[in-house]
């Protein structure tokens, strides 16, 4: 059901507002003013069709615990925790009175994201981008000169190892023949367990003979639970369990049959969909997760774009796809973009593309742009160190796709914040130069 406005609070002697308890200079209370927060409860209100149930949270708070979360790097359970001790979060989020009880339960924004999928998030990306344009971070046109790269986005998996796949695999079949009232023949929870612990010692002593003989057995332990419960399988009535079993069957016997070198491989029985991406990197060979591209405005390396591509797929055919996103984000097409050499035969034309290490024929201002190119490296490691991007709690591809695009929102609103941080000690100096004596000045320390 469709939000409740947010009913007119009166006024209480007897509680301060939250505006008389804060400081109105604070980055967050001039980040909440630059915001249109009715762009959330006009655009999201086709999200809930019905008009039955209970009302939803106001979009705003929604949209403002997002935005904190990823500014500020915070897990759902973090940023509503701390939402009640900060005033300023609270302000941020459109209340008027300090709460002194959560908002809302944090496995809300887990639903919230789900309802609201990639439009919805792209259209709080989108508001970060004018944002930044009321703050003066980035200018009207700046949008029309774009660095584009890709990354990889983690998925929170382990590391994948053979033995520890199929041992894991025997241990969820084992789980759900229990649970359906299966009795099996033999589980092997004694022998597979210390055959996976053997296997992973004989690996780290390089006696690779005795490793792959040992992990060829604990792939016969899996593969003889997984035929056992299949046998059983219709004496399992129909209901959710029994699809559960069809499908984790399914899954086990793929896993079971795949190749070394294959294009299908499962990495994490939890996330199929992940990937084995190399970008060489000196100090990690392989990520598992999936590709992300990036696009930033040349100059200020603000993000007007970011997308998930699942599949691996190769850089060039990834431009045209995050080009047109720019332009639907910003409305206004890239007029230049400067990538790397991965991305040769991309076949965009609508764009001027620029590839770094081509000089022929440039002028010396296009040849600054090229070198200006590298700056988005160090954006995305921003990204990964002081926001969430290093590592996607999300499930499935969907979550991939959400992650991606909450992060480039934080990145966006961590530059917009230090910008007014900065904007207000620029200020606070000058008057106090103003006001303060030649003589003295070298006395006295500014603090913003």
């Amino acid at each position: 059901m469709k939000h409740r406005p947010r009913p007119e609070e009166q006024d209480d002697l007897l509680r301060p507002r939250l505006i008389d308890m804060i400081d109105v200079r604070h980055e967050l209370v001039k980040l909440a003013a630059l915001i249109d927060w009715g762009v959330f409860e006009r655009e999201w209100a086709g999200f809930f069709p019905s008009h039955k149930g209970r009302p939803a949270t106001e979009p705003r708070l929604v949209a403002g615990l997002l935005y904190l979360q990823h500014a500020y790097r915070l897990s759902d359970e973090a940023v509503v925790a701390r939402w009640v001790e900060n005033p300023y979060y609270q302000h941020f989020t459109g209340e008027t009175f300090f709460q002194h009880r959560l908002p809302i339960d944090p496995s809300s924004l887990t639903r919230w994201r789900k309802r609201i999928g990639e439009e919805g998030v792209e259209w709080m990306l989108t508001q970060t981008i004018r944002a930044g344009q009321k703050s003066g971070v980035i200018d009207e046109g700046s949008a029309k000169r774009v660095a584009v790269d890709t990354t990889v986005m983690e998925k929170n998996i382990a590391h994948p190892t053979d033995a520890r796949l199929n041992e894991r695999a025997r241990e969820q079949l084992v789980d759900l023949a229990q649970e359906a009232g299966v009795d099996l023949r033999q589980s092997y929870a004694r022998l597979a367990p210390r055959l996976a612990l053997q296997v992973g010692r004989y690996a780290h002593a390089k006696q690779f003979k005795r490793m792959r003989k040992a992990l060829k057995k604990l792939k016969g332990y899996t593969g003889r639970v997984m035929r056992d419960l299949r046998r059983h399988l219709d004496d399992i009535p129909e209901g959710g369990l029994r699809d559960r079993i069809i499908v984790k069957l399914a899954l086990v016997s793929q896993l079971l049959h795949q190749q070394p070198k294959g294009s299908d491989k499962i990495y994490a029985l939890h996330e199929p969909d992940v990937d084995c991406i190399s970008k060489g990197k000196a100090r990690v060979r392989y990520e598992f997760g999936c590709k992300v591209s990036v696009a930033t405005t040349l100059d200020e390396g603000f993000v007007v774009g970011m997308r998930s591509f699942p599949g691996n797929p190769y850089d060039g055919h990834t431009l045209r796809p995050a080009l047109e996103q720019v332009e639907i984000l910003t409305e206004q097409r890239p007029e230049l973009a400067v990538v790397d050499r991965g991305y040769r035969g991309h076949g965009v034309e609508a764009t001027r593309v620029l590839i770094s290490g081509t000089r022929r024929g440039l002028t010396p201002k296009l040849i600054a742009d090229i070198r200006r190119r590298s700056a988005i490296e160090a954006e995305i490691g921003h990204m990964k160190t002081d926001g969430r991007l290093s590592r996607c709690p999300l499930k499935g591809t969907i979550g991939d796709a959400l992650f991606a695009v909450l992060c480039a929102c934080g990145h966006n609103i961590r530059k917009i914040l230090a910008h007014l941080r900065a904007w207000l000690a620029w200020i606070i100096a000058t008057l106090w130069s103003a006001q303060t004596p030649p003589d003295r000045q070298h006395h006295t320390v500014i603090t913003a």
